[in-house]
């Protein structure tokens, strides 16, 4: 029980519903950093989130507080996804495959982000040392799994794979004929072992 006395129903449905404004916040601030740039109104935010400015201020003081917090979201919503795909997969092989493309997708996106992660805003620090902690374990498992399959090479490293994937994602840009995901595609097809 808490200093405060017990944690009444409503009490809980108010976070549960604080909870659930922060996700969407967060979801509709990533989406409009990719179209639109980190200095997007914070009313367009509100807009897309269905909440009101004063929400987004509570949650988020400054917009330095929303940009590592879209990009902490991100990134374990990448390595959450790692187990569920490897569980609901047909193979650890498209597992990885299905991983690969999320990460694709985050790495799109934190490019986005990148001018106002390169400040230097403490808060910004850390957050790529957590990346790597976040994310380096999920896809080595994802690999190991996939190598112990005998459905990839056995000499894949995690971070190799990782960083071949975000040199790939750099390219990625407003240049029509570069497709960052159809160039990993390749990436990851060329690591599987042929089938007997």
């Amino acid at each position: 029980m808490s200093s405060e006395g017990p944690i009444t129903p409503a009490a809980r449905l108010k976070r549960a519903d604080a909870r659930l404004n922060e996700r969407a916040l967060l979801d509709a601030a990533a989406a409009l950093f990719v179209s639109a740039g980190v200095n997007v109104p914070v009313r367009d935010i509100a807009l897309k989130a269905g909440v009101g400015t004063a929400t987004i201020y509570r949650h988020f003081p400054t917009r330095a507080d929303l940009i590592g917090a879209v990009y902490r979201h991100q990134v374990e919503a990448c390595a959450q996804a790692g187990p569920a795909l490897l569980a609901s997969s047909p193979s650890p092989y498209l597992a990885l495959g299905g991983w690969i493309e999320l990460f694709v997708d985050f790495l799109v996106t934190k490019h986005g982000l990148a001018a106002a992660m390169q400040s230097d805003k403490p808060s910004f620090a850390s957050l790529h040392v957590s990346f790597l902690d976040r994310l380096l374990p999920v896809c080595a498992e994802l690999i190991r799994a996939a190598v112990e399959a005998g459905e990839l090479q056995p000499d894949v490293e995690a971070f190799e794979l990782m960083y071949a994937v975000g040199n790939l994602c750099i390219g990625a840009g407003p240049d029509p004929r570069y497709d960052a995901r159809r160039v990993v595609k390749r990436l990851i097809a060329g690591l599987r072992l042929p089938s007997e």
